[in-house]
């Protein structure tokens, strides 16, 4: 396949581009930068804004504002930071990756699926099924080291020009990576990384991980990669101890990157993973034990026992059991006894806040059928459910559960 290499992409920033690029910042909302102007805010003067960051980015004298740090939760005792940039640098961002995006799109692996156009985490669980049934039992699961921010910056713009050759457009992707980091009042340089938050992070870093993708296909082993997130699989351990020594030849010697070894090991289907959220294991895939338990902590937080039962709280619970079932259930079925039980938890919690007991005759004084006119909606009904050759659901009627 030849390279298409773009010589002049400033030119193309046109009022259309912009227009489309707020609209994608939009979409996916976030909080405010540095410079405390939000979305709907820098909407009031659209044209106006717009205009004025079109002009900068062509003329070259844009600069990025300095990234506001946040932290979100990790694990118990653990943060991962964001770098949240401002509403007008998301869109000059999105400008740019909507920019270069085409010019690396067709080349990236069929065996990577994060931050892509038409690809999603679900498809990557399918393909990771696939394998298995194909024979691939024994897998690597790698971690990298603190990715996104240890990537070089020399690297990445290395990997970018090989494909874009306009000056400008180099330079920006410099200025974004180089904006430095405002935290607790004092500004911080970045001379490594690029900021989980920022609008361009995912397709920089799908620029650099092909390089690994890129050898592992060539050595013929099959993979499954969500942006930093992958799994190498064979037939065999010996054979996968080769496929180590070249993930780790790659990762730490290609890209400079250092893989965690405590994270780092060998295993198998048979004794159990995690990928992506899910576990995966001889009897299925089912909700990761982390995942399991934040959810629960979410439901905790959602139904206090001193507050009152509400419509609100109906309607704050609905909104998180759609989620997970839209994310959980829409292709594995092995779930359902993980929504049965988180189901039970909430009508039990439900009506607690109700009656102020948690003791059984309490719970039998409200019937699922006075929570299912509150309108609570039931995970265990959300799910996906096979039928048989008569039309009827395998698993019962799920609709009398809630």
């Amino acid at each position: 396949m030849n390279v298409r290499k773009a010589h002049s992409l400033t030119g193309r920033i046109t009022p259309d581009l912009r227009r489309k690029a707020f609209k994608a910042v939009k979409k996916n909302r976030g909080a405010a930068g540095i410079d405390k102007i939000s979305i709907s805010m820098f909407e009031r003067h659209l044209e106006q804004n717009l205009t004025k960051l079109m002009n900068d980015l062509k003329r070259g004298t844009y600069r990025p504002y300095p990234l506001r740090r946040h932290y979100i939760p990790k694990a118990p005792g653990k943060f991962r930071p964001l770098g949240i940039p401002a509403v007008r640098d998301r869109v000059a961002q999105e400008v740019v990756r909507r920019l270069i995006e085409p010019y690396f799109e067709p080349y990236f692996s069929e065996c990577s699926f994060g931050f892509r156009p038409h690809r999603n985490c679900h498809q990557a669980i399918r393909a990771l099924r696939r394998l298995r049934k194909q024979g691939y039992c024994v897998v690597l699961d790698a971690d990298i080291q603190s990715f996104f921010d240890n990537i070089a910056h020399a690297l990445i713009i290395k990997l970018v020009a090989e494909k874009i050759a306009d000056g400008n457009i180099l330079t920006l992707i410099q200025k974004f990576l180089t904006s430095g980091v405002m935290e607790d009042g004092v500004l911080k340089k970045t001379s490594l990384g690029t900021p989980q938050g920022g609008v361009i992070s995912p397709l920089l870093a799908n620029i650099v991980l092909d390089v690994l993708d890129k050898e592992l296909a060539a050595h013929g082993y099959v993979f499954v990669r969500y942006a930093d997130d992958f799994l190498v699989l064979a037939k065999s351990t010996p054979e996968l101890e080769k496929a180590r020594d070249l993930v780790r030849d790659v990762i730490e010697g290609k890209l400079k990157l250092q893989l965690a070894p405590d994270k780092t090991k060998i295993t198998s289907f048979q004794d159990g993973f995690d990928f992506l959220g899910f576990h995966f294991s001889q009897n299925g895939v089912t909700m990761r034990t982390k995942s399991h338990e934040k959810l629960m902590d979410k439901i905790r937080s959602l139904t206090i026992r001193s507050h009152n039962f509400s419509d609100e709280v109906i309607q704050n619970l609905n909104r998180v059991t759609r989620g997970v079932a839209n994310f959980y259930a829409t292709e594995f079925s092995t779930v359902k006894t993980q929504f049965f039980k988180l189901d039970q938890m909430i009508r039990r919690r439900l009506r607690s806040m109700k009656e102020k007991s948690i003791s059984g005759n309490a719970n039998r004084r409200i019937s699922n059928r006075y929570l299912a006119r509150k309108g609570l909606v039931a995970l265990y009904a959300l799910v996906k459910q096979p039928k048989n050759s008569n039309g009827f659901p395998i698993w019962g009627n799920a609709k009398r559960l809630a």
